[in-house]
């Protein structure tokens, strides 16, 4: 089960839920923000969240992945050389809008690694490197749900901010032909900014 959560602070950001129906066990990506929102879904619905996973090291992805951390006891993983962006305020944008945010003792993954549920080895994310929006951003994918947590690498009917420190459009641009766009046309990609989209839809509005 993926369940989408839009999520409020300074800006609306989403994060998802990542759910084995068969255990209520799975991954939480990106909480950005309203962590007791997060946490009362969990409680709720008596889920066992494992591991939080982050697209990238921006400030609104990453602000209250401790909060769950703490609240939960489970570990947070980025791609390795996110801390460039989770130990500097100035880097993940928070200054721009708030109060520093940082974010100490990440795990890290690499590309192309299966991140997977103890509670069952075949319940799985692939992560896809996707650097452009930021050097440490990353997709990730499930084959058998046919879709993709995209972050801020592409959105529906426009792709990520290459603007921001360390941000590259040509870099950007090689990610999403050659790491999405390369994705089944199926493949449902949920953002961290805009409602769903799917590889095929995004492939024909920029006529591929």
């Amino acid at each position: 089960m993926i369940l989408p959560v839009t999520l409020n602070e300074y800006f609306d950001v989403n994060s998802f839920f990542y759910i084995d129906d068969k255990n209520g066990h799975g991954f939480l990506i990106d909480p950005g923000a309203e962590p007791e929102k997060l946490l009362k879904l969990i409680r709720e619905n008596g889920w066992v969240i494992e591991k939080v996973l982050l697209t990238h090291g921006h400030f609104d992805h990453i602000a209250y992945a401790d909060d769950v951390r703490r609240a939960l006891d489970i570990p947070v993983l980025a791609f390795r050389g996110a801390d460039r962006y989770l130990l500097d305020p100035e880097m993940n944008l928070s200054t721009k809008w708030g109060p520093p945010v940082t974010l100490k003792g990440a795990e890290f993954f690499d590309d192309g690694a299966e991140l997977t549920l103890g509670a069952d080895p075949d319940f799985s994310l692939k992560v896809i490197h996707t650097p452009g929006h930021t050097p440490d951003s990353v997709i990730f994918y499930t084959e058998k749900d046919r879709a993709a947590f995209a972050g801020d690498t592409i959105f529906k009917a426009s792709i990520g901010n290459y603007t921001f420190p360390g941000g590259d459009y040509d870099t950007l641009i090689k990610s999403i032909r050659e790491r999405i766009f390369t994705l089944p046309e199926e493949t449902v990609l949920y953002s961290g900014h805009t409602e769903e989209t799917t590889v095929g839809a995004e492939k024909r509005r920029y006529g591929l």
